[in-house]
Formats: C-alpha cells, structure tokens, sequence
C-alpha cells in the first residue's frame, strides 16, 4: 500500500506541474469492473458533486477540491461545484448542507468542522436524495455514507511522534501541539492517539506540555506559537497536524532566535513548506497527497449514487486513476499511509 502511494504522489504531483488532465473515453459514463453490492457496474453522467470543506480560499482544500475532486468529476462527465465558509466554525456548515440540498446536489462530499453540528443537516440532505462523504474530518457514521479516511489516525499519529523525536535527538524535552479548531473530529483523534504514543517507552523523554488552537486561521495559528515559546521557554518541538498551522508556525520560527533550536514537524504540503524545508527550520513533515484524497471521495460519491456500491462493508469500486478500493467498517474508505517529506525530495512534488 505504502508503494502504491508514494508511486501515486508522484504521477499526480508530475502530472500537475505540466498542467496535464487525465484521458477521458468519451463515452459519458465511467466503467467499473468491480462493482458492489448496487448491481450497477459503471458510474452515471450529469451527476452534480459538490464540495463543502472546512473553509474556502485554504491551499489544503483548494488542492483536494479544485485539483483533485474537479479533476475526478470531468472524467466521469459530471458537474463540480465547491461551496463554504470562509472561516472554519463548528457551525458554518450547516446553512451550506442545506442550501446544496435544496438544488439537487447529488453528492455532498464534506470536511466536517464538528461531528455533531452538521449531522442533522446531513440527515436531511440523505432523505431528500443526496449521497453524502465526508473527506479529511468525520461527522458519525450515521450522518453519512462513506468516509474517505487520507490515512488510519494510529498511522498519522506515530509518524508525527516520531518525527519530532528524530528531529529533536536523544536528549528529548518539552514539546507542544498547535492544532486546527477545538472541535476538529480529525485533529482531535490524531492528538489523542499522539498521547498514546508518547506513552511508549521509547518516547519517554519527549514531554507534552501544551496543546493549543490556531483554527486554521494564519495569523492566529501565527500569533498561538509564538504564544508557545513565550509560555514556554524550554520548548524543544511543537508538532503542527493542520496544513495552515504548520506553515505560519514555520513562518514565526524561521524568523526568530529559535530557528533550528525548536524543531517543527506536523501535517503540511510541499509547496507551502519548501522554504522552511531549505533554510533548515523544518527537517521532515508528513502527509497524504489531497489532490488524491479529494479524487477519491468524488469517485465514492459518484459510485453511491450511481448504484455501483450502496456503501456497505465489502463493497468495492474503483476510483479512476487510483484504482480499486474496497469499504471497510463503518463505511470507511482508506486512501493509504502517510508520506514523509524532507530535503532530498521535496522538489519532486509540486502541490
């Protein structure tokens, strides 16, 4: 799985750096020779997919929407849309759902902010005929159909552990999280199966001091570790899971004093961490591809509502250009395990 990944990454990073799309049949429906348990075996044309992510105008999800998502709806001939708030409050998701489900969307693929605010408008949406996915963040199961999982919690969590243990050496010390928004479902998984981590023996010397939110805003995530050294002044490491986090803690700390004394890992893209990659404040950060994220859950979803699969345990359908997937317990989907990015290969992605 770990080979399959890393070899899609490459071909979809190669892929947008010559601005090249993938080949369409022309036939107007998408085949699928491994259907489930729907009975149908291709995917539907003129299927409406809409995204909701947390919050519009984020280079995460304009990477997993517009790059990969749009990318995936035109191949199967359906229409794209992305639509949401501009801030990522545990609420502001809902007028959205509800607007996107009185046009007919036909899929609502969704990043949810909370896992309990939405679930009502999610419920309705189902009823009046939408499929519903969630992608990156999870609402309960029963608000939805599938989720596509970027990668097991367990997995993201020991690679962010160990990654700040790597960079921080032996000696250990004090370290921190700054994370997205208190109620994020995804951010609050990966920093509980953190601490479980950190309890191993091996991690012993490594310390969790404080755990602060930047709400997947700039300036705020900017302001909360900047924040982190002043409460703490032997700070050795903060680990940052959220895309926006990572890169504005990396901002702060390539321009101050304790640039290459506090190491900095978490969840980024290349694109957004290159620069601190080079100048030596960042060694290594990890992620999943989101282009392939996105693409994944417009082909779930289009596979939902096209009878190809009805979202069971088992259930398999193949997802374009990735392959073929099956759903596993509690209508999730996994994309596969997180990459590492560092120095001697971070030029090889452009996203």
């Amino acid at each position: 799985m770990r080979g399959k990944l890393i070899a899609a990454v490459v071909a979809t990073a190669l892929a947008f750096s010559m601005s090249a799309c993938a080949e369409d049949s022309g036939s107007g429906t998408s085949s699928d020779s491994s259907a489930g348990a729907g009975g149908s075996t291709t995917i539907k044309s003129g299927l409406k997919v809409a995204f909701l992510p947390k919050q519009v105008n984020n280079p995460y999800f304009d990477t997993s929407d517009n790059k990969g998502g749009k990318v995936a709806v035109e191949e199967f001939k359906g229409t794209y849309s992305e639509t949401g708030p501009s801030e990522a409050s545990p609420s502001a998701q809902v007028s959205y759902i509800n607007t996107l489900s009185q046009q007919g969307a036909n899929v609502i693929a969704v990043s949810a902010n909370d896992k309990d605010a939405i679930c009502g408008a999610l419920k309705e949406a189902r009823t009046n005929g939408a499929k519903v996915v969630t992608y990156d963040s999870d609402t309960k199961p029963e608000c939805r159909d599938l989720f596509i999982n970027q990668a097991t919690s367990e997995g993201i969590a020991k690679i962010q552990v160990k990654l700040i243990s790597d960079a921080i050496g032996p000696d250990g010390g004090e370290i921190a999280i700054l994370s997205a928004t208190a109620n994020a479902t995804n951010q609050n998984a990966w920093i509980e199966q953190m601490k479980t981590e950190l309890g191993k023996p091996e991690y012993s010397k490594l310390k969790l001091v404080d755990t602060v939110y930047g709400d997947d805003e700039d300036q705020k995530s900017f302001q909360e570790a900047q924040g982190l050294m002043a409460k703490h002044p032997n700070l050795k490491g903060i680990i940052s899971p959220t895309t926006v986090g990572i890169a504005a803690a990396g901002r702060y700390l390539s321009g101050s004093t304790y640039k290459g004394k506090v190491q900095l890992t978490g969840l980024g893209t290349p694109n957004q961490m290159k620069a601190y990659v080079k100048d030596g404040t960042v060694k290594a950060f990890a992620l999943w591809n989101p282009a392939d994220l996105g693409y994944l859950a417009a082909y779930a979803g289009a596979a939902l509502a096209s009878g190809v699969i009805k979202g069971k345990e088992g259930d398999k359908f193949t997802a374009g250009k990735l392959g073929e997937f099956t759903v596993g317990k509690d209508g999730t989907v996994l994309l596969g395990d997180p990459y590492t990015f560092k120095a001697d290969n971070i030029d090889q992605f452009n996203f």
